[in-house]
């Protein structure tokens, strides 16, 4: 343990340094994140971009500045949920947890305050709103209620609870919501955004791009996620860049300013999969998005942009075991296969599996160019024959993408070293019109904290925390509280003082006082853990 503590301190001693510099506060404020990629996922991807003449270099290429170590509380290989919590709320986190102190443990690498745990951590999204008044917009191609953009918008102790997710992130009353999940939504949702006049575009990508109005607007695709961009139809569903453009222009009728988290959320799930041609196509398809915010902030001149990746995965690099002589392949070698390849694997698998036998080898070479042997024919009929339903397990179970991923890889020159995150550090880009970026090598904290600066914070996020995300019984201390759990997905806390009733249901934002609803002003975390909601402190005056 004291070798390892000893490994962390050097790693934060070095960017203290970094941070000391003076960051002057911007009217808006880009976070952007390529979820899971691996410094050689930017690459591979420089190289297919030469090697199909579609430019050269990387849109993020002139504003890398450092690198970020990203770890959680216990673990130096991170989670999607704990690492984008962390950039969003300065507080190490544990495996699942989202935007929330975690509970102490017996591998702690960091010290965690056991005082704080359950205790929901204000995120930069929330404080942006709340201490500045500025607009906040989440961009995502994962389902809304998924680990990153749930970093920014909710709380609670594990990420795979969408119940207590998502109506967070809906009653966050957020300027723009862009994404997938339209299964997600429920009556109580979608009703909210009635009383809220938040508009709702679902499947309608016209109309999206067309939305020209001042008010709040989600736009949701498919049932969960969007498609992987290289089997996206362009003519139903926005690309990644067209919704990140839409969002700015949305955005920027704040006066105030606005911040915007921008995830190109599914380059992690293709390295889940070890699928090298849809890893390269995610990170183009995100880097083409980065291209807009870089270019409206370069116009605008009071935005600055930071592009980091939550954590590797996958350990994906050009060049593999089964490619001896590597220094003698040539361009062509390593990336004609690649560069042929149409659809995802899980793509391809998706015709395959409705494909008549005699018919596989004809349908497997027209989306990839590669003649199949009999055996690998034998391989895929062989296959379970249904698409895995865990994104995490692709790259590992016996299905049909799984045995096509082997066919791909079989031909090409890229390695990987585990279907899973892996814990080296990752690049970080950043553009502030001043030249205030962060820049050496940072660690997750240190990213927040540059975060709160060029916001313009005058109340830290731990503050904030202390204000709005406060224990029930601190906040009602002398009066008469009692838990509703007859819908046990949505406890309801009732509070009553002298002639005055106050109800307050979990994972909203409204309160009803006397049978007349309110807005509270920031969302209320129900933690069944320790049977508590967490709410603002000035909640007590309303029963004076």
């Amino acid at each position: 343990m004291k070798k390892i503590s000893n490994i962390i301190l050097l790693l934060l001693l070095f960017p203290i340094l970094v941070l000391s510099q003076e960051v002057r506060p911007v009217k808006n404020v880009i976070v952007m994140i390529p979820d899971g990629t691996s410094i050689g996922v930017y690459s591979a991807a420089r190289w297919f971009k030469h090697y199909n003449g579609l430019g050269e270099g990387l849109n993020i290429d002139p504003y890398i500045s450092g690198t970020v170590t990203t770890f959680s509380s216990n673990a130096p290989i991170g989670d999607s949920a704990p690492t984008g919590s962390t950039y969003a709320t300065g507080v190490l986190q544990q495996t699942g947890n989202v935007a929330i102190h975690p509970e102490a443990s017996d591998n702690d690498i960091h010290e965690v305050n056991s005082e704080r745990t359950y205790q929901p951590a204000a995120t930069i999204l929330e404080a942006s709103k709340i201490e500045k008044n500025k607009a906040v917009g989440l961009v995502v191609t994962s389902e809304f209620p998924h680990a990153t953009p749930a970093d920014f918008s909710a709380h609670y102790h594990s990420r795979s609870n969408y119940k207590a997710i998502a109506p967070q992130m809906a009653y966050q009353n957020l300027d723009v919501m862009f994404g997938g999940g339209n299964s997600i939504l429920t009556d109580d949702i979608k009703q909210h955004f009635k009383n809220k006049n938040i508009s709702l575009i679902q499947d309608d990508k016209k109309a999206l791009l067309n939305y020209n109005g001042k008010g709040k607007v989600w736009a949701l695709f498919g049932e969960r996620a969007l498609p992987y961009n290289i089997d996206r139809n362009p003519d139903r569903i926005p690309s990644l860049a067209e919704m990140t453009a839409k969002a700015l222009e949305v955005l920027s009728k704040n006066e105030n300013g606005f911040f915007l988290m921008v995830e190109g959320s599914q380059v992690d799930w293709a390295a889940h999969a070890n699928d090298a041609a849809t890893i390269i196509d995610e990170y183009l398809a995100f880097d083409e998005a980065a291209g807009k915010a870089l270019e409206f902030a370069r116009k605008d001149g009071n935005t600055a942009v930071i592009i980091l990746s939550d954590h590797g995965n996958s350990g994906f690099t050009i060049g593999s075991k089964n490619c001896p002589g590597y220094d003698k392949l040539t361009i062509d070698q390593l990336f004609e296969t690649v560069s042929g390849i149409k659809l995802s694997a899980n793509g391809l698998e998706s015709i395959l599996i409705k494909t008549n036998p005699d018919s596989i080898k004809t349908e497997f070479r027209e989306y990839t160019g590669i003649d199949i042997t009999d055996e690998e024919l034998q391989s895929l009929l062989s296959s379970r024959n249904y698409h895995e339903g865990d994104y995490t397990k692709v790259g590992t179970s016996n299905n049909m993408a799984h045995n096509i991923v082997n066919i791909l890889n079989s031909r090409m020159c890229f390695g990987f070293t585990t279907g899973g995150h892996t814990g080296e550090e990752v690049l970080v880009a950043a553009y502030h019109p001043q030249g205030d970026i962060p820049s050496g090598h940072l660690t997750n904290t240190q990213v927040n904290e540059y975060l709160q600066k060029v916001t313009g914070l005058e109340t830290s996020l731990q503050d904030l925390s202390d204000r709005i995300f406060v224990k029930h019984t601190e906040v009602f201390d002398g009066m008469e509280t009692e838990i509703n759990n007859s819908d046990p997905d949505f406890p309801v806390l009732n509070i009553r003082n002298r002639n005055n009733h106050l109800e307050i249901k979990a994972y909203s934002s409204v309160g009803i006082l006397n049978g007349n609803p309110f807005d509270i002003g920031s969302v209320v975390v129900y933690i069944d853990k320790n049977e508590t909601f967490y709410l603002p402190e000035n909640l007590k005056d309303k029963l004076k």
